[in-house]
């Protein structure tokens, strides 16, 4: 086997049985793989995007793997850490097998190099379209103000809410909406993942979203404050009972932010969240 040789599947559980131990070596790192894989295996192919995903995995000399790749089209091509001339060698295996690579998300220097990579190899026109850091819960600092109201979990008489804040919320961020927005509430609903603020009167005013645990691990996402409702708060309160909830159950507690967006980075550093690591997606035009 060569030092670079990237090997292709389409096969989750040969995915699995080949990078598990790889993925769980380093799960902070490594949450979305570890999220989006157990999805998938949970809820099926096309939990994540419209089209069969596919897997990669990288191995060392003597067999060991050394990085991933995950892709469930039409979202970005996902990577673990890879060193420049991986990346290269990456680009030129998914061209060769006539792969459509819409975009690329990993950590940041990872993502510069398979998109220079990329566009070296196709011609495409690569444009880095987000940044993110990743934060972990150290110890949960609570706000030194807690707004009237409370914080509950949504039920299935929020389904209308949750789907309609879902596309709120991507448009607000610029992201796609890549799951059908009802089927975004009932996955959600289906685990208790969504907590919503409401105020004395009974109206919802934030959401703090978080995924199922998956190798020990809890990610907060979304948070989300219509913009009307903005200022007082909320997102604050309602994240501070998420990740609260998340930790007591032993689980480590990470969340993303957008970058472009230093309220929120500011608010999860004061509650007790401390950097991981900078990611980014460019898109390939």
């Amino acid at each position: 086997m060569e030092p670079r040789d990237w090997q292709l599947t389409d096969d989750l559980a040969e995915f699995l049985r080949a990078a598990e131990d790889f993925l769980h070596s380093r799960p902070a790192l490594h949450t979305v793989t570890l999220t989006v894989a157990e999805a998938l295996r949970t809820r099926g192919p096309y939990a994540h995007g419209s089209e069969p995903p596919r897997f990669g995995v990288l191995r060392d000399p003597d067999g060991s793997v050394r990085a991933t790749l995950l892709h469930t089209p039409p979202r970005p091509l996902q990577l673990t850490p890879l060193d420049p001339e991986d990346a290269a060698a990456l680009a030129d295996r998914l061209a060769e097998a006539g792969h459509q690579v819409p975009g690329v998300w990993a950590e940041r220097e990872t993502a510069a190099a398979f998109a220079a990579a990329w566009q070296r190899r196709t011609g495409a026109t690569a444009e880095q379209s987000e940044r993110q850091r990743l934060y972990q819960l150290a110890e949960l600092t609570p706000p030194d103000r807690t707004p009237p109201g409370r914080a509950r979990v949504a039920d299935a008489a929020d389904r209308e809410l949750l789907a309609r804040w879902y596309v709120e919320f991507a448009a607000d961020t610029g992201g796609r909406i890549l799951q059908d927005p009802a089927e975004w509430a009932d996955s959600r609903l289906a685990h208790g993942g969504a907590t919503l603020w409401e105020t004395p009167d009974g109206t919802p005013v934030s959401l703090a979203g978080q995924l199922p645990e998956s190798a020990g691990q809890i990610r907060v996402a979304p948070v989300y404050t219509p913009a009307a409702q903005r200022g007082h708060g909320y997102a604050g309160a309602v994240t501070a009972e998420v990740s609260g909830r998340a930790a007591a159950t032993g689980a480590e507690v990470l969340l993303f932010t957008d970058l472009a967006n230093p309220v929120s980075n500011r608010l999860y550093r004061r509650l007790g969240y401390r950097p991981v690591a900078d990611f980014a997606t460019w898109t390939f035009v």
